[in-house]
């Protein structure tokens, strides 16, 4: 139950919260349906004609942030489909590792975490990555496992 849950996280403060393993963590994030279909297919971005390497692609850990994001799947037709993709953990640290705040290829943010009723819980923040010319990311060396999460 998610009330049990909340009261073991953190109270405030910038934290990674989601799922994750020793050799793995679950991101998030929101396609169209061309893009999704061909990532859970072959469990990459790359061969893909719509996917954009270049462009910046925010992947999260938290699924409600990331359900808030997308609307629920509703806001428009880019966002339509949410996959979890579970990243390989060197991969994940690496991407970490890697990120700043402007510029760059990986950019780190941190948002507002949210509620299950996507209320804002303004006393903790939670990351969100930018991922842009990720070769490794796009060509699934990065990832272990894609699958639809959207229902």
């Amino acid at each position: 139950d998610w009330k049990e849950t909340e009261k073991t996280w953190p109270r405030g403060g910038n934290f990674i919260i989601g799922s994750h393993t020793d050799t793995a963590v679950l991101v998030y994030q929101a396609f169209n349906d061309e893009i999704a279909d061909y990532a859970l297919e072959h469990q990459r971005f790359t061969g893909c004609p719509v996917y954009n390497p270049k462009r910046m692609t925010w992947v999260k850990t938290n699924f409600l942030w990331m359900m808030y994001r997308c609307g629920f799947a509703q806001k428009d037709s880019n966002q339509k489909r949410v996959l979890g993709i579970w990243l390989k953990r060197e991969a994940f640290d690496d991407i970490l590792s890697k990120a700043t705040f402007k510029g760059g290829s990986t950019r780190i943010q941190w948002d507002p975490d949210y509620s299950p009723r996507l209320g804002k819980l303004p006393y903790r923040r939670d990351i969100q990555l930018g991922l842009s010319n990720r070769t490794s990311f796009a060509d699934g060396t990065d990832i272990l496992f894609i699958e639809d999460v959207t229902n």
